[in-house]
Order: structure tokens, then sequence, then C-alpha cells
């Protein structure tokens, strides 16, 4: 759940392996908020993995930085050359029928020549940075919401699952409790705000490619994957 600045510092400083922005879901934050589109480097998403990853590389930090949850290519090509970018299939398949120049953006030695102020993030600091980014702060919550709805209900789900397996049941009551973690706001979809499990499954959950999951679209894809699942067992 990393959106800011203060938060890539704080966890470069701790020795963190790698991180992963996520791209796309600060560029739906600006979008929404502003009412604007956004492309190549004018992104949000984009120019904060920029920024994450030239501070890394100007003060010699070793956490790599892996960027994800893409929306369009352009986002990824803006990007070429970060650490590591995680990409959905729909996109490899797009990038892939794509036959033009891909040149470096990113670059570790062009960040060393760069001048970027070094931070120290104790925690008033981080503090403060992160009450002044509402798009960080705003997400980041969300984030937390999310994952605390989804723990009250991680039990019962596992145990409808087992039963399913077992054949005691079938996975409609299933499918439901599932749609309930991700419907926070209870309209009855799923959208790409609430959903906080990757891209890829969420663009294979919504088959008519609305950008919202509907029950019947859960239900089909739930009871898709259960059905493998009780083949091989």
């Amino acid at each position: 759940m990393l959106f800011g600045l203060h938060q890539a510092i704080a966890c470069a400083e701790a020795g963190i392996t790698l991180i992963s922005p996520f791209v796309g879901r600060i560029l739906d934050w600006y979008k929404k908020e502003t009412g604007k589109d956004y492309t190549g480097s004018d992104d949000p998403g984009v120019q904060s993995v920029t920024t994450i990853y030239n501070y890394y590389k100007k003060f010699g930090y070793k956490t790599e930085v892996m960027g994800a949850s893409f929306r369009n290519i352009g986002e990824i090509t803006e990007l070429a050359g970060c650490d590591l970018l995680t990409i959905s299939p729909k996109l490899l398949a797009e990038l892939d029928s794509t036959d033009a120049e891909l040149p470096r953006k990113l670059d570790p030695q062009a960040a060393e020549s760069m001048e970027i102020e070094k931070l120290s993030i104790d925690k008033e600091t981080f503090d403060r940075m992160h009450s002044e980014d509402r798009m960080a702060k705003d997400k980041l919550e969300e984030g937390i919401q999310g994952f605390s709805k989804a723990l009250e209900t991680l039990e019962t789900l596992l145990a409808d699952r087992l039963s399913f397996l077992e054949g005691k049941d079938n996975h409609n009551h299933v499918s439901s409790d599932l749609f309930k973690v991700y419907d926070m706001n209870g309209d009855g979809f799923i959208t790409r705000d609430e959903w906080l499990g990757t891209d890829a499954v969420f663009d294979a959950l919504d088959s008519d490619h609305d950008g919202k999951v509907s029950p019947r679209e859960m239900e089909a894809g739930l009871g898709a994957i259960l059905q493998v699942a009780a083949n091989e067992s």
C-alpha cells in the first residue's frame, strides 16, 4: 500500500528489499479528484514512480522499485528502465503488438547527477508529509479498511470453500460473501478502487469490461476457480 515518497524513503531506510508503487491507482485518484485525463509524463502515477526511482538511485539505496497497477501501455513506456515492472497479460499483449522505439526513461546514472534534496524521515517528518499528501493518505486509508474488512470474513470464506470442495455446498454463498468483502460502499458493484487484488484478476472477473465487477461476474469467476480446484483434488 505504497503511494507517497515519504513511504518509499522510510522503506529504503529500513532496508526493505522491494517496493511496488501503484501507478494506476494513483492515476485513478487524480482523475476522480480533478476530472482530467492524464497521458505520458503528465500521469501522476508515472511521476510518483519516477520521483521515487530517481531518489533511490541518487542516494544509493538498494531497495528495488517495481511499478505496478498499470492502466495503459503509455504508463509502462514512460517507466522504461525501472528496476522491475509487473504488467497484466492484456497490456503485455498490447505491447507485443506494438512496433515502435522504446527509449529508456529511467536511468541510474542520470539520477546520480540530479539535484535532489535528501530527506531524513523520522516519525514527525513522516506524519507531516503523510498529512500533506491527501492522495497517499486517502489511498492508504482505503487499503487498510479493505484489508481489515477482508480479514474479518477470511475464516468464514475458507470454511465455505472447504465445504464446497467436500461436496457439502455450492459456491453461491462463497461468492456472495467474497463480493461483500470488496463492495465497500454497498452499491452492488466492485470498482478498481475497491478491489485489493491484482489488476489481472480484476480484468478476468470483469467479463464485460465496464470497469466494475457485478455479483454475477464474481459468481461466474469464482465458480470456474473452484471447479478447477475440485477437479485437481
